[in-house]
């Protein structure tokens, strides 16, 4: 039996888990990373935002190309080669583990593929009954699917996971769950040719988020898709020769519908509960979640804990960052997370994001605030694309004119939303954006219009003065 040790161990190899060995091994620490599978990368490189992404790609192409016509340039139907599309797929996965790998290699981290669960506060033992004995541990285990009970067990029902495999591509999908992760998919789906159904329990797609934010998507999704079913609930499964019979219970749902495949998409829960983590003193909830401090502690100190596995939005961006906290720690630096707001994105079509504080919020804590909000029909950029739908909002501080939060809903979303991140991050006021110079034409320009409108200098609308 092969015993390791090492300064630090980290559990996991996700964006946090990753970052930590990486960063722990750059500040001089003898690393062993501890990987499960057999690629390093997490569920983000492997089965989440990277695979999803590159088939949320293919369906913005399809979807452009039809959206032409209207243009006067059309295109023929497209012929989906699923397999091809996969192996596409499959081989920017490749890419970015096999380079993680390497990156591991050129710091010496030590990789292990083994499942790990604590021993004691001070020993890992591994599927294979080796174990590591270590100084410091990061445990970066991350989260799993959640699951529905008393469900049948049947390959056409499916998680996320199984959702990037689309070949062979379904006639009519059922996903169960409006949140981003479903309607993510949902789109891809409906692109490839398939007739989507989704089904959402809350009274909303993506509950929590500002409910402005939602209605140009459904403008765009509604005549897509076969059905979206609010406040309803899936009652049961059943299957059958010709599809999976689900039932439902809700004021405008059908009493059953058959599909060819059913996705599953309700929510992702931590693994805290997974590592036999009590055999090291460190707390969970019931939930699986690990709390920790500024400092990514545990309440073991020399155990930390990041990413999906602690509190928070389950972030894949929001895991590197703590991340290269705990291992600046564990190297004794002093290092806290004390970011001022973490982004959040669906990349639907059009994409939604959101930094900072929502509207939701400002009302639910009784901030005073004001609300700058610019349509892209104002935008030369979002007109020559053919894509006016959107909007750009800023909230600010009433008491001192500093910007608290924004949102975005368009195509890029995701990528224009950084610039409102760093702004909260900066405590900047209106002029502060307005009177930096942004590129013309742009989609950026709708942020420093937003920030002119509360200033009272934009010229590109009209908007009444406020007494």
């Amino acid at each position: 039996m092969a015993e390791h040790k090492a300064q630090l161990v980290v559990i996991g190899s996700g964006p946090g888990g990753y970052t930590a060995a990486f960063r722990a091994a750059d500040l001089g620490l003898d690393v062993i990373l501890v990987e499960r599978y057999d690629t390093l990368g997490g569920v983000c490189l492997n089965v989440g935002c990277i695979p999803s992404k590159a088939l949320l790609h293919a369906a913005k192409v399809i979807d452009d190309a039809a959206a032409m016509a209207e243009h006067g340039v059309t295109f023929g139907k497209p012929k989906i080669d699923a397999l091809k599309l996969s192996a596409w797929k499959h081989d920017v996965v490749g890419r970015l583990t096999g380079g993680i790998t390497q990156l591991a290699q050129a710091r010496k981290v030590r990789v292990i593929h083994a499942t790990a669960k604590f021993a004691s506060a001070k020993t890992l033992r591994l599927d294979d009954d080796e174990t590591i004995t270590f100084e410091q541990c990061i445990i970066a285990a991350g989260s799993q699917c959640a699951e529905l009970t008393g469900l049948p067990d049947d390959p056409r029902i499916i998680d996320s996971t199984g959702a990037l495999d689309i070949s062979p591509l379904p006639k009519r999908l059922l996903v169960v769950g409006g949140g981003i992760i479903g309607l993510e998919m949902a789109g891809v789906y409906s692109a490839l040719g398939t007739d989507v159904s989704v089904v959402e329990l809350m009274d909303t797609l993506m509950p929590g988020t500002d409910q402005d934010l939602l209605r140009p998507f459904l403008k765009i999704v509604k005549p897509r898709y076969e059905a979206i079913m609010l406040a309803t609930k899936v009652t049961g499964m059943r299957t059958t020769v010709p599809g999976i019979e689900v039932s439902f219970e809700g004021k405008n749902a059908p009493s059953i519908g058959i599909y060819d495949r059913v996705l599953i998409a309700v929510g992702r829960r931590a693994n805290g509960d997974k590592l036999d983590a009590e055999k090291a003193g460190v707390n969970f909830s019931e939930h699986g979640v690990i709390d920790v401090d500024k400092q990514m502690r545990t309440n073991v100190p020399h155990i930390f804990a990041i990413g999906d596995i602690v509190p928070g939005p389950m972030l894949a961006h929001k895991a590197s960052h703590e991340a290269k906290v705990a291992a600046e720690v564990a190297a004794g630096e002093k290092s806290y997370f004390d970011a001022r707001t973490i982004p959040s994105v669906a990349y639907t079509d059009p994409e939604i994001a959101w930094v900072g504080l929502t509207e939701t919020e400002a009302k639910e804590q009784g901030v005073d605030y004001d609300k700058t909000q610019i349509p892209w029909a104002a935008s030369g950029r979002a007109m020559s694309l053919g894509r006016s739908e959107g909007f750009t909002k800023l909230l600010w501080d009433k008491n001192t004119g500093r910007i608290l939060g924004g949102a975005i809903v368009g195509p890029n979303a995701g990528e224009l939303i950084a610039e409102i991140g760093l702004a909260i991050e900066m405590g900047a006021d209106s002029a502060d954006i307005g009177l930096t110079v942004h590129s013309h034409p742009t989609l950026s320009e709708t942020v420093a219009f937003a920030a002119e409108a509360y200033a009272g200098t934009l010229t590109d609308l009209y908007l009444p003065k406020k007494k």
